[in-house]
């Protein structure tokens, strides 16, 4: 616990701002993988410069790519992959799945280790997946040491990805140089945020490779080239979810800059839950427009296909007018932390009363009060968290910082917000 937490800034008036959001970390790290796995250099417009990417982007260059950052344009020259090389995954679910089966295709070995919580996420199925693709892997949690031969053979093969979508996505983006390619199944529960395969699976077609789409939960990704050239980065629409929030809880209105007309994101779904809960939403010239009075109505919504939403509308939901249920979301227990208990815990030690359910959350609002909400080395906690403090004095977030793995800004941009004006 930091000596020092970062005290939430209470909105005295209704919002009015606008705020211009960082670049898609999904988006980014799915580029970044793609390029260093393609035949040709890649330039990458709007890149997100965060914990995140940057770990990516170290990992990737030790296995032999060459990235270069100046602000959000991101240059990448594959080069041929190789180990001996260590990879540090932090707590990026992208780094330490995805880079595994590029790990595979390197000549050497590779060990891929991260902070301790990553040590407990789900990694069993990928790494038995691979095993089953010929390929030498020691250990089924990080840390994980790849015995790459330079060549996977590739062919048919089905896992268990119910615990997260991204074992799913860090196949698909490899497949292209398997030998044979990968006929790849989904089996076993409901595969969770299936937008982010959609993401991986648009991404690739969008650099040339063949996907097919054989049936719900099945695909088959063709052997060949990944094209290089340029990729433009969408903004984070998740990260975009506590200011596209906040107006519902403290009134007001706000602007996201470049909100897309069309986008694969998860995010992009945040927009119609919001309106069930009170808010006016507008896509206008200037971004996303999000008006309320401060009056929040409970809801009752899968958030299977949007998880990233729910810390900040667990927050918004302690605020209503009646009680609120968020369901499709127990993979979130093995996120950065275990969402559910956690948010459980720090919305209840601030008066809500918050029941996990096997699937999710239950929230019954109460009086709220000021307090530490502590964040577990989780961003989306730390936004939560933020979203409370507009309406009750005297929140304080403890490792705000933490915010850095998606959203560098975040407390500035958020202070500017509850400030308003144009926060740039």
């Amino acid at each position: 616990m930091t000596s020092d937490p970062w005290p939430a800034p209470r909105a005295r008036a209704p919002l009015d701002a606008v705020v211009s959001v960082p670049g898609s970390k999904s988006m980014t790290n799915r580029a970044l993988v793609l390029a260093a796995l393609a035949a040709e250099p890649t330039v990458i417009e709007g890149a997100l410069t965060s914990r995140d990417t940057q770990l990516m982007a170290e990992g990737l260059r030790a296995l032999g790519a060459q990235v270069d950052v100046e602000g959000s344009r991101w240059s990448v020259v594959p080069g041929p992959l190789r180990g001996p090389a260590a990879i540090d995954a932090g707590l990026a679910g992208t780094v330490m799945r995805f880079l595994l089966p590029v790990a595979a295709l390197a000549d050497g070995s590779v060990r891929v280790d991260g902070d301790p919580r990553a040590r407990e996420r789900p990694m069993h199925a990928l790494a038995d997946g691979l095993r089953r693709l010929g390929v030498s892997i020691a250990g089924n949690s990080l840390p994980i040491t790849v015995g790459g031969a330079g060549v996977v053979g590739g062919g048919a093969l089905s896992i268990d990805a119910s615990a997260s979508s991204q074992l799913v996505s860090a196949l698909l983006l490899a497949a292209p140089r398997f030998t044979a390619g990968l006929a790849l199944r989904h089996r076993g529960g409901r595969l969770p945020s299936t937008p982010h395969v959609d993401m991986t699976v648009t991404m690739l077609r969008e650099r040339g490779v063949r996907v097919d789409e054989l049936a719900p939960g099945s695909w088959r990704v063709h052997t060949g080239p990944v094209a290089g050239g340029a990729v433009s980065i969408e903004p984070d629409l998740s990260s975009a979810a506590a200011f596209l929030a906040a107006p519902l809880v403290a009134g007001g209105q706000v602007t996201v800059r470049g909100w897309p007309s069309r986008s694969g994101q998860p995010g992009a779904r945040t927009p119609e839950v919001l309106a069930r809960m009170g808010a006016e939403v507008t896509l206008a010239p200037a971004g996303l427009v999000v008006r309320a009075n401060g009056a929040v109505r409970g809801v009752d919504v899968d958030l299977a296909d949007n998880s990233e939403l729910a810390c900040v509308l667990a927050a918004v939901a302690a605020f209503a007018s009646s009680p609120s249920r968020l369901v499709g979301i127990g993979h979130m227990r093995g996120h950065e932390t275990d969402r559910l208990a956690a948010l459980a815990a720090e919305l209840g030690a601030l008066g809500a009363e918050v029941d996990e359910l096997e699937d999710g959350l239950a929230i019954t609002p109460r009086p709220l009060h000021g307090g530490l909400f502590q964040t577990y080395d989780d961003h989306r906690l730390a936004m939560a968290a933020a979203v409370v403090g507009l309406a009750v004095d005297g929140v304080l977030v403890e490792n705000v910082a933490t915010t850095g793995k998606t959203f560098p800004a975040f407390a500035e941009t958020w202070s500017a917000m509850v400030r308003g004006g144009d926060s740039g």
